[in-house]
């Protein structure tokens, strides 16, 4: 008889803030439990990036700066998980809408049905102006989401 487990492919998305080392250790700790995938995931948001105006654009050597820099953070985070012993992980950089890729694209495109992420990257002005990436997540997505919180007393 198999044992069966709940989760099969976990994302974890990251943002960079300090809630990112606590996010990634419940990610992988839920990997590690079901034997799981784990897509490490980052967003990166142009309108951040630029000035806000539609006809904004970013120069080939800046988007090729941002990505290079984006998967060397991610790629330190793979390794976090490959040395706590997760045997299946990819890391994904994706420019768009946090909340619509989070919540369904990602998923769909991976069979995701564990989403863990933080339970605010923003500051309360961007939060009220913006609306949390995490309440919109575990409002819309249609599977199983995981937020994890800042823990102070954890080193």
């Amino acid at each position: 008889m198999t044992e069966k487990y709940q989760y099969q492919h976990i994302l974890v998305a990251v943002d960079g803030s300090k809630v990112t080392s606590n996010v990634l250790e419940s990610a992988i700790d839920s990997a590690l439990r079901n034997h799981a995938s784990l897509d490490i995931l980052r967003i990166v948001q142009v309108t951040q990036l630029t000035d806000g105006y539609s006809n904004a654009a970013l120069s080939n050597e800046e988007t090729y700066n941002i990505v290079k820099t984006t998967k060397e953070r991610l790629d330190d985070l793979k390794q976090r998980a490959v040395d706590a012993g997760v045997k299946d992980v990819n890391v994904h950089i994706r420019f768009g809408n946090p909340k619509r890729v989070i919540a369904h694209e990602f998923p769909s495109d991976h069979n995701t049905d564990l989403i863990v992420l933080g339970a605010t990257g923003v500051s309360g002005l961007e939060r009220f102006v913006l609306g949390s990436v995490t309440h919109y997540v575990s409002r819309m997505a249609h599977c199983d989401v995981l937020v994890v919180r800042k823990n102070d007393h954890v080193k």
